[in-house]
């Protein structure tokens, strides 16, 4: 490294460190909330008390504040003066899961499912705590103009669950109300150690796609089966080929997945139904690769209505859609610096995940690059006795009722996480 680059490494480094000086005098008023918006979650597109709450910390850090984007998107913009402009994003939702965690602000909410149904509710994803971090990460950085030049956007997405609250906003003209961005940077609490960071190059999180099949017989008693055809009987079938897809017709070495999460048929069992449907779900790393594992579940799905005598063709509905999130390399490069520099150890290098992810639809409409990284979830001592012990799948993961990530380190590791990637574009080089 040169003379003036490393200059420019040390002034970087100094002006991080003095911006992350201010953090323990926030640290209480930041857990306080973050409890409080543990406390109250809302389901994707009904996200309002949380958006509000969201806005008025933005307004209190003297960010330009614009809201109902999308829905129930929020953006905050800090304008300090020439240089880059640099988009930070978390989630607002959370999920129809009952929280079965413990402590004193557990979540009790419930609300109403698109299909009328009560449920549950619960931030289990950890959008809750990516909020608390970005909204510090703008306090401190506006408690430290001096520090830096250019212009943050803090960006809140609506519907990441469902997957469409990114394009939600984009439809909504967001480009259109905000600077262009230079870089777009987000984060998500991951397998891990809690106070450990981890950076993946290139593809990072699958495509997936969401997809019910409804699969038709026809129906009558149970006691004269002869009579029918047996959609259950069908939706087993394929149900079984369809295990073939990933072991059969997707090259080894290439990560995909196909899944049947869910089917309904029947409400009795003595009355053989006319009709089955499946959801299924299927993850995968390149387009080819998703074309072959869709044609080939259809091709599975059809011939196996027509082995068995089904009166109708077969129905397929799209109900979610995930793009890859295909990380910048360069980008990711810069970042995996800045955190190596600041983090030391706990800066990590860590595989691609199986799991999906909307928020690259948002830096692709900007034509910007982007990077999302990971930020450990589990208290060091119980992730190290579990993996000593062979069973890391025992912790509770994201989407389960007892995930909690434990408040500190984590909250710290992601405030400063977004800070340092931040000040990797705005930093006094």
């Amino acid at each position: 490294m040169g003379t003036s680059s490393t200059r420019a490494a040390t002034a970087t480094t100094e002006a991080v460190d003095e911006i992350l000086s201010g953090y323990p005098g926030l640290q209480a008023a930041q857990e306080a909330f973050y409890k409080d918006l543990h406390a109250h979650p809302e389901l994707s597109h009904h996200e309002h008390r949380t958006a509000q709450r969201v806005a008025g910390e933005l307004e209190k850090c003297g960010a330009a504040v614009q809201t109902g984007i999308g829905g129930t998107g929020v953006v905050g913009l800090l304008a300090n003066g020439d240089g880059p402009t640099v988009l930070l994003r978390a989630e607002l939702d959370a999920l129809p899961v009952a929280e079965d965690t413990g402590v004193d602000y557990a979540s009790t909410a419930t609300a109403t499912a698109g299909d009328g149904r009560p449920v549950p509710v619960a931030h289990a994803c950890g959008h809750d705590l990516h909020m608390a971090c970005l909204l510090a990460a703008v306090r401190l950085m506006a408690d430290h103009r001096d520090r830096w030049n250019g212009t943050l956007l803090a960006l809140f997405q609506p519907a990441e669950e469902t997957g469409d609250g990114a394009q939600g906003m984009v439809a909504d003209g967001l480009l259109t109300r905000i600077p262009e961005p230079d870089v777009a940077l987000s984060q998500h609490l991951l397998p891990g150690i809690a106070g450990t960071v981890g950076t993946c190059p290139g593809p990072f999180m699958s495509a997936e796609d969401g997809i019910a099949i409804t699969v038709y017989g026809r129906g009558g008693h149970g006691a004269l089966p002869q009579n029918t055809i047996d959609p259950v009987v069908l939706a087993a079938m394929i149900i079984v080929r369809l295990q073939t897809v990933v072991s059969r017709e997707v090259t080894p070495g290439d990560t995909a997945i196909v899944t049947v999460g869910a089917v309904q048929a029947g409400a009795r069992g003595n009355v053989i139904p006319d009709h089955a449907v499946l959801q299924l779900n299927m993850r995968s790393y390149s387009e080819p690769t998703r074309q072959r594992m869709l044609d080939a579940i259809k091709r599975i799905v059809r011939g196996e209505c027509q082995a068995s005598g089904s009166p109708r063709e077969p129905e397929f509905e799209t109900v979610a859609s995930f793009p890859l999130l295909d990380n910048d390399t360069a980008v990711t490069d810069q970042v995996a610096a800045a955190f190596t520099a600041h983090f030391g150890r706990n800066a990590l290098d860590i595989p691609k995940q199986t799991v999906s992810e909307d928020f690259g639809l948002i830096p692709a409409a900007a034509g910007a690059p982007y990077t999302y990284w990971g930020i450990g979830r589990t208290e060091r001592q119980a992730y190290l006795a579990a993996e000593k012990a062979g069973r890391l799948q025992d912790l509770p993961s994201n989407h389960s009722p007892k995930f909690l990530p434990p408040l500190q380190p984590t909250l710290r590791t992601g405030t400063e996480a977004m800070v340092v990637a931040a000040m990797a574009w705005i930093g006094p080089h």
